[in-house]
């Protein structure tokens, strides 16, 4: 398997005022192709920074990071946004929907800032919310969707792109939990599909669903484990 991600002594220092806050010491890690991680820690812990540098949503104050061959600790904010909305397709536990466009225009937005023709987006989007089960509701706004709906079209907006990586931010944190276990099969079928998907969480059960768990602890990585109990699920199915 390739390497999709690949980060060398990653760091990342806020100054606020006189005091200079380390929230990424030095990580160093790789993600291959298809593989499914999670990013575990408490608060304080650098998961969240560490999720906003592999996101390019931010840049390391030190160290290298190289995304698809594409070495991006140094881009312009430009090009950052050019590799976001290519490569990466984000789920976030806020679902971030536009309220006044429907769940169809939520879909196609991405696409609009890749430069697709409006009958190409559309079908497009129409496409991606059918394959998570929100075909009939496509002329729905957020507001008249329950909140599972609302993080599948969240979860659509994300794979319009066809991006290499899914990164999802606590995409549980305001589900319950029969409403949860739905949105981690849908993750689940994606990665079957040939995603690389890297989750973000707090919760130990929905990290369960990783093959991958890294934990960090003071802006490292305390450990870096394969998920025994995934492996041993699919050496039955073998």
């Amino acid at each position: 398997m390739r390497k999709v991600i690949s980060v060398d002594s990653l760091r990342k220092t806020y100054v606020m005022g006189t005091t200079k806050v380390h929230a990424l010491q030095s990580i160093t890690l790789d993600i291959l192709e298809n593989e499914y991680v999670a990013l575990m820690g408490p608060s304080g812990s650098g998961k969240s920074t560490l999720m906003n540098l592999l996101g390019c949503l931010d840049t390391p104050t030190k160290g290298n990071y190289i995304l698809n061959d594409n070495e991006v600790s140094k881009m312009t904010d430009a090009d950052l946004a050019t590799i976001r909305n290519k490569e990466i397709g984000f789920v976030f536990q806020t679902f971030n929907l536009l309220p006044r466009l429907t769940s169809l225009e939520n879909v196609a937005l991405p696409l609009i800032y890749g430069g697709v023709g409006k009958k190409a987006r559309l079908e497009k989007a129409q496409h991606v919310l059918d394959t998570v089960g929100l075909g009939d509701r496509v002329h729905h706004k957020p507001n008249e969707l329950s909140g599972g709906q609302r993080q599948r079209v969240a979860i659509a907006r994300a794979l319009v792109n066809d991006p290499s990586i899914i990164l999802a931010d606590e995409p549980t944190g305001n589900l319950d939990t029969k409403t949860s276990v739905e949105i981690m099969g849908i993750l689940e079928r994606i990665h079957s599909e040939g995603n690389t998907i890297i989750l973000v969480t707090h919760e130990p059960d929905i990290a369960e669903h990783a093959h991958r768990i890294i934990r960090l602890r003071d802006g490292l990585v305390e450990t870096d484990v394969q998920n025994k109990n995934i492996m041993k699920v699919a050496e039955r199915v073998d």
